[in-house]
């Protein structure tokens, strides 16, 4: 499963290269319809367990919040944004019986879980010392690369086995050094002043993408699914292929803003 994981990754390489290439407008589509493909993917997976997020709540406040990310300066409107979509999904639940709570919850859960982390990257590239935002996929994928090989030659023992039965400690630990590895051959190409911050962000990140390696492991366990999708056949869909980068690409906007821009 790592390897296609690591397969996968190159096949969209071109994709993700032309599209943090140009930035701006090709960036946020790329950014929207990913999301979007994402949260379908999320609400069909729902299926599985009778649950009934309010789709249409949903897509339409992905493309509102990926815009205002995008478009705007002030969070105070993706504040208000959350307020409007809580009161139209009680509206919601009101008027349509079939809704209750627990599908509220979901629905929310989803446009932070899918388009507000994604959008992390929209927030990157607008900040200086942009171009950490490769960070967030070096960092995610060196993890996946560097853990598949240390798990392959000397895993021994469980990482967590109720959730995902192939991840090992020392797995995990080979990911961890592998990711602050790349991070500073980053830091010392292209941020030379700031390599202790590259390597916190390559420790860090590593640690958070597989912390969303294992809680994409836990929603496809409780939906009984094997896969998000199919979009890339043999690799899953948009969600299996960006479950880490939904972790490492706030963890690197929130280290970008914090140390490196501040430093």
């Amino acid at each position: 499963m790592m390897l296609k994981r690591i397969v996968s990754a190159l096949v969209g390489l071109p994709i993700l290269l032309t599209l943090i290439h140009f930035g701006g407008m090709p960036l946020f589509i790329g950014i929207l319809v990913t999301s979007l493909i994402g949260l379908r993917e999320f609400y069909n997976a729902c299926k599985n367990k009778a649950l009934s997020p309010i789709k249409g709540v949903g897509y339409v406040g992905a493309i509102a919040l990926i815009t205002i990310i995008n478009f705007t300066e002030n969070s105070s409107y993706i504040f208000l944004l959350f307020f409007v979509l809580l009161i139209t999904l009680n509206i919601v639940q009101l008027i349509w019986n079939k809704f209750n709570f627990v599908d509220i919850s979901i629905t929310l859960y989803s446009l932070v879980y899918v388009p507000l982390l994604l959008s992390s990257i929209l927030l990157i590239t607008k900040q200086p010392n942009n171009i950490v935002v490769w960070l967030v996929f070096t960092t995610a994928w060196g993890t996946d690369t560097f853990a598949y090989f240390s798990g392959y030659f000397f895993g021994k023992r469980k990482l967590c086995p109720s959730i995902s039965p192939k991840k090992t400690v020392e797995g995990a630990i080979g990911g961890v050094l592998g990711s602050m590895i790349i991070s500073a051959i980053f830091g010392y190409l292209f941020l030379s002043n700031h390599m202790v911050s590259t390597i916190i962000i390559g420790c860090v990140g590593s640690l958070l993408a597989q912390a969303g390696d294992l809680t994409a492991s836990c929603i496809k366990r409780f939906t009984g699914i094997k896969d998000f999708g199919n979009i890339m056949p043999g690799h899953g869909g948009v969600l299996d292929r960006f479950d880490s980068i939904l972790f490492t690409a706030p963890t690197i906007y929130f280290v970008l803003t914090l140390l490196i821009n501040r430093g």
